[in-house]
């Protein structure tokens, strides 16, 4: 049977706990989160500027789904009952057909699946997890010179510079404007007190935000510092408190991604024990 492709720029409250239940199962099939934080926060708002939803239908039941943001970034899915009929190659042409040349896709898991679907694309970015236990954290001590505290609103504008200075390679992250700050902390996983922040004489030196997922699993959300503090080992001092405060909370494993191409980032987890487990691609047009 084929599916009802369609494009849309808003969607109903039916449509969106259908969707969300079907990346329930499809998470469950591939063993790897089915969509992106970014991708799921604007399926949970139901639409926003720019964003474009597709959604494959059969017998009225919601098969597969797309996304595109503004900038032409995006995913697909497939429910897996509906597999192995050729609904992720249709879905597939209708995202490149709307997205164009810049279209940029992202493949959780790096899966075979979806090895063979984007044959005729390549690889543009690696975002990798990587995980460790809580128990026997090492000492890093914050260094001298600096104070940490914990985030209050008045220090958006702050934050948000830093965010975009450390991650100006990586739009996805550094781009973040306060919309996109606001909406997370409106989450119900955020907790002021896991979000830290180190100052020395300049200001906003550094930062580490840890999120919570479960009773055991907490997430090195976003960790950065200042060009300035570089060497200083302002970073693995603000990891290890992220750290300890999951520990305090009673959670024994934390996780994080990383982006391939960050090298000091990279060494700075893998010297303070995580280790990597599996990775996300990005795909371009060839």
């Amino acid at each position: 049977m084929s599916a009802d492709i369609t494009w849309q720029q808003t969607l109903s409250g039916s449509e969106v706990a259908a969707i969300d239940a079907m990346l329930d199962r499809v998470s469950d099939a591939d063993g790897v989160s089915s969509l992106s934080e970014h991708s799921y926060l604007s399926l949970r708002a139901r639409g926003g500027p720019g964003q474009r939803h597709l959604l494959a239908r059969r017998a009225h039941e919601i098969v597969g789904y797309g996304f595109l943001d503004s900038e032409n970034v995006g995913e697909i899915l497939v429910d897996p009952s509906a597999r192995g009929q050729g609904l992720g190659h249709e879905l597939l042409s209708e995202v490149l057909r709307l997205g164009g040349p810049t279209t940029r896709l992202w493949s959780h898991g790096d899966l075979p699946q979806a090895r063979r679907l984007a044959v005729n694309m390549v690889e543009v970015r690696r975002l990798c997890r990587y995980t460790r236990d809580l128990a026997a954290l090492p000492d890093r001590p914050l260094p001298a010179g600096f104070t940490m505290r914990t985030f209050t609103p008045g220090d958006a504008g702050a934050w948000l510079a830093l965010n975009s200075e450390a991650f100006v390679d990586l739009p996805d992250q550094g781009g973040w404007t306060r919309v996109d700050l606001d909406q997370r902390l409106r989450q119900p996983w955020f907790d002021p007190a896991g979000f830290l922040l180190a100052f020395d004489d300049e200001g906003l030196a550094g930062f580490h935000w840890t999120k919570v997922h479960s009773e055991q699993l907490g997430e090195v959300y976003v960790l950065a510092v200042a060009g300035r503090t570089q060497g200083s080992g302002l970073g693995s001092a603000l990891t290890v408190a992220g750290l300890r405060h999951l520990r305090d909370q009673g959670l024994s494993q934390v996780m994080l991604y990383v982006d391939s191409s960050n090298t000091a980032g990279v060494a700075l987890y893998t010297r303070l024990g995580f280790t990597r487990v599996e990775c996300d691609v990005q795909y371009a047009m060839a």
